[in-house]
């Protein structure tokens, strides 16, 4: 395809984010669309690497109004070593910032492999999940986790006393998006806990992905499905995206997870 681009690429590029219908200069892409390919990598990079801007995240979490975040790192020293060693990202290095006390739910903001996704979305998406929970549960303080792994949740949930923990972390950018958060949801956690034990809500970056509203619910309805089951992961599932449920309706419990994704 060279010259003017048909008009249903521009179509179908409506559905879809991925690189369809480039064109070709001779044997090679446009120079333009070199320069986007290369463009999304440096922010999928950036994205990755970036720090965290803790203060500011705490600022935005302690207007939400569910207690002084608490903030914690894992025993990854360095970025560098974050990513050369996941084991160390799953565990904390010091727990003592986090009061004891018991709790239905807590929340971890987690930078994990996109600390941008956390910064652009991380205090929207605890807003709307306060909104949907605050009236059902008790809420633990919220705590921030950098160079952070799933799993460091298990451990904090057990330091914070909380019967469920949603982990919010920022997933792993790609070539189409580099601010995407996750939710992982673990019922009765403890260190050790298999992933198969854990439920995923993924692609959460509005506008073009899953809006913080949608995403506080199905959590809503995974925490109350789990409660009633005595368990998360691969016994619960929320199909609610599929069938096009509203709020309100109940949660269907079945023997399959809520998202496949593996954590980290």
């Amino acid at each position: 395809m060279s010259g003017i681009e048909p008009a249903f690429w521009d179509e179908l590029r409506r559905s879809t984010r991925a690189r369809i219908g480039l064109g070709r200069t001779g044997d090679s892409l446009p120079t333009r669309r070199v320069l986007e390919f290369r463009s999304a990598h440096a922010a999928a990079r950036d994205a990755v690497h970036m720090p965290l801007d803790v203060e500011a995240l705490a600022a935005q979490v302690r207007e939400i109004g569910i207690g002084e975040p608490a903030v914690v790192t894992s025993r990854a020293s360095s970025r560098g070593e974050y990513l050369r060693r996941p084991d160390l990202g799953r565990v904390p290095r010091d727990v003592s910032s986090i009061p004891e006390g018991e709790f239905d739910v807590g929340v971890v903001l987690a930078d994990g492999l996109s600390p941008r996704a956390l910064m652009d979305h991380g205090a929207g998406l605890l807003g709307a999940m306060v909104s949907e929970l605050a009236e059902l549960y008790s809420l633990a303080p919220p705590v921030i986790a950098t160079e952070a792994r799933v799993a460091l949740g298990d451990h904090l949930a057990r330091a914070m006393g909380a019967r469920t923990i949603a982990v919010i972390i920022g997933e792993r950018p790609g070539l189409s998006v580099a601010d995407s958060l996750g939710i992982y949801l673990t019922h009765l956690p403890s260190p050790g806990t298999p992933d198969s034990g854990r439920n995923c809500i993924s692609n959460i970056h509005p506008p073009d992905g899953l809006d913080y509203a949608r995403s506080a619910h199905i959590v809503a309805r995974l925490i109350a499905g789990a409660r009633e089951l005595g368990a998360s992961g691969v016994a619960l599932k929320d199909t609610s995206r599929a069938a096009g449920v509203e709020a309100g309706d109940t949660l269907t419990v079945e023997g399959e997870a809520s998202d496949t994704r593996t954590p980290d």
